[in-house]
């Protein structure tokens, strides 16, 4: 009954919130064996399908619509491998992760939530599958983007590997310039005969130019003896710089202060010590007045404040006179002060909503353009590395902007396709400029303004703003169309970096890190070899193209760090794998028996 099934998006118009899966004969669900369940209709849903079935794992869309646990079951959640919970809503995801834990206690649950606290919660004894935030997942990427990081470390196998980026100095293959260093991306330059070209995972042999870019992997040891440091934060601040910061400070309190506050504190003062001085050698009692009665009556007279300590009724009348000059010019005098004063602490606590001023000063800082989800996180990455960091939002009851001014970060309301309100970042004194709102348009808008401020044409031809310029893009094909026409260096699809790790989840590979190159996303994962299974007693030799294993782990037995070609897989061994993520994924067909692709919604 199921001999003409089609693909999802087929013939659909790619509405698939109105196909049901249902036995034509007796209106029965069909019951599908080894399959994922997916739910969600955006970009990320839409690749965790695209990916899956490129895998080739059956996969059952689900409906939203009244979702209760008959539903689930009728999706086959009783026989089904996974369910990838990939709505745009952490409520949703919450109700259908519980009812597929509750329906399958073993099936893997694959949720995509926000809520720091609620993920917390269900990561807790969550069982099989994972609970992933896209803002996480996507951060350190972005992160990295910005401070032009070129060495990127994470762990495998317990061993502490770093991917590092660099130009190829001379022409050559990359054995005899790298040495033992594995190469994960080749990106041809100029002097290459296909620039712009990325060749993912290139053997030893392969022969390099000049001005090529390459991605190379190793451990931090053999990194360090190349004379790259590779690391997570940056020191923690010096004392030159908690200097900068009070005489930045200084200098910003110096600016906010009225210019008529001066003349009135210098005629003040003339009028304090004047005073003084007059009574000190005019007042008549016995013994006169000494220097500090003299100051404190001045001052409680200025102040209009006076006690009462001293009586001018038996003092001259030249004299009662100017007490009562002094008393009408000090209190105008200190009426000026007070209302400057007060003029200074009300713009202070403008500024401290605002940011403006306090941004005015600052030098090699990171622009956070959206404070959304994955803003936020950026801007929580980079302060932790004592980074200096300002925000532009346009939305100044956003939430998140309590945690923002938690972190003493300087806030900038305004719309970032504006001209003035980036000048008012100073991203002129920039290290570089994160675009990271919710909004692709916005962002391309605000990536294009910049790029038009810093005097560079947006053509093909463009590297991207002086201002290193690092934008988020959600859907992964505009951002490489984004790239490839206006010229930028660092775009960066949500999509791209968090999808891997959702559909890892789902099939049981187990996702240790992604990174960019270029444009692409790579990704680091591990690879259980079965007994009995293709990649038992499989050469490294003979692994799938553009893949490279970078470590095999055995009980008992040392980690193997760079496998030879030769080298043989047995059972129980773990494999860790580098390369595009797609590649990687096409590698799981060797472990998997192949699957009929049956799909529903």
């Amino acid at each position: 009954m199921w001999d003409n099934v089609k693909p999802w998006w087929a013939g659909r118009d790619n509405d698939i919130d109105d196909v049901d899966e249902i036995d034509d004969a007796d209106d029965t669900p069909v019951r599908l064996q080894s399959h994922i369940i997916v739910s969600g209709d955006d970009a990320l849903a839409m690749t965790i399908v695209e990916e899956l079935n490129k895998a080739g794992v059956s996969i059952v869309k689900l409906t939203t619509a009244d979702l209760t646990v008959a539903e689930l079951v009728d999706a086959g959640v009783d026989r089904a491998l996974a369910v990838v919970c990939a709505e745009a809503d952490d409520a949703l995801n919450l109700e259908i992760a519980l009812l597929a834990r509750k329906a399958n206690p073993d099936v893997r649950v694959v949720a995509r939530v926000h809520n720091d606290v609620v993920r917390a919660a269900m990561a807790d004894g969550n069982g099989p599958g994972a609970i992933l935030d896209i803002a996480e997942l996507a951060a350190e990427s972005v992160v990295e983007a910005c401070l032009a990081s070129t060495a990127h470390p994470f762990e495998a196998a317990g061993v502490e590997f770093v991917v590092w980026t660099t130009e190829v100095p001379r022409d050559g293959t990359l054995r005899e310039i790298y040495d033992d260093l594995a190469p994960v991306a080749v990106i041809q330059g100029d002097n290459s005969s296909s620039p712009g070209e990325l060749v993912a995972c290139p053997q030893r042999d392969q022969r390099v130019h000049a001005g090529d870019m390459t991605a190379m992997i190793g451990t931090a040891e053999q990194l360090a003896a190349r004379g790259v440091r590779a690391t997570r934060q940056r020191d923690t601040p010096t004392r030159r710089y908690r200097m900068r910061r009070v005489l930045d400070a200084v200098r910003t309190m110096r600016d906010d202060v009225n210019p008529l506050f001066y003349p009135a504190w210098v005629v003040g003062m003339i009028l304090l010590i004047g005073s003084t001085m007059v009574l000190r050698y005019s007042y008549q009692r016995p013994g006169g007045m000494k220097w500090m009665d003299a100051l404190y009556f001045s001052a409680e007279t200025i102040t209009t404040v006076g006690f009462g300590d001293f009586n001018f009724i038996d003092q001259p009348t030249w004299l009662r006179l100017f007490s009562v000059i002094l008393m009408f010019v000090g209190m105008t005098t200190t009426a000026i002060l007070v209302a400057f004063i007060a003029d200074l602490l009300l713009s202070r606590r403008f500024i401290h909503t605002s940011g403006r001023r306090r941004v005015r000063h600052l030098r090699d800082h990171v622009v956070v353009v959206g404070l959304g989800s994955l803003g936020m996180q950026v801007v929580t990455d980079l302060t932790a590395a004592g980074h200096e960091v300002a925000v532009i939002e346009l939305d100044d009851e956003n939430s998140l902007l309590s945690a923002v001014d938690d972190l003493d970060v300087p806030v900038i309301y305004g719309d970032a396709t504006l001209p003035q309100t980036l000048e008012s970042a100073c991203v002129e004194h920039a290290r570089a400029v994160a675009v990271l709102t919710h909004d692709d348009m916005v962002n391309i808008e605000t990536g294009i303004v910049l790029s038009e401020m810093t005097g560079d044409a947006v053509t093909p031809e463009a590297h991207g703003p002086e201002v290193p310029l690092v934008l988020r893009v959600y859907d992964r094909e505009l951002g490489f169309a984004v790239a490839q026409r206006f010229g930028f260096d660092y775009v960066r699809s949500t999509v791209e970096l968090a999808a891997p790790w959702f559909v890892g989840a789902a099939i049981g590979l187990q996702v240790v890190g992604t990174f960019s190159v270029g444009q692409s996303a790579f990704m680091v994962g591990a690879l259980h070899v079965d007994a009995g299974g293709d990649l038992d007693g499989l050469r490294i030799v003979e692994m799938p193209a553009k893949t490279r294993v970078i470590a095999i782990s055995r009980p008992d037995a040392p980690v193997v760090v760079h496998p030879r070609s030769e080298h043989t897989l047995r059972a129980g061994d773990t494999a860790y794998l580098v390369g595009p993520y797609r590649e990687l994924l096409d590698t799981l067909r060797t472990r998997q028996r192949p699957l009929q692709i049956v799909t529903s919604v």
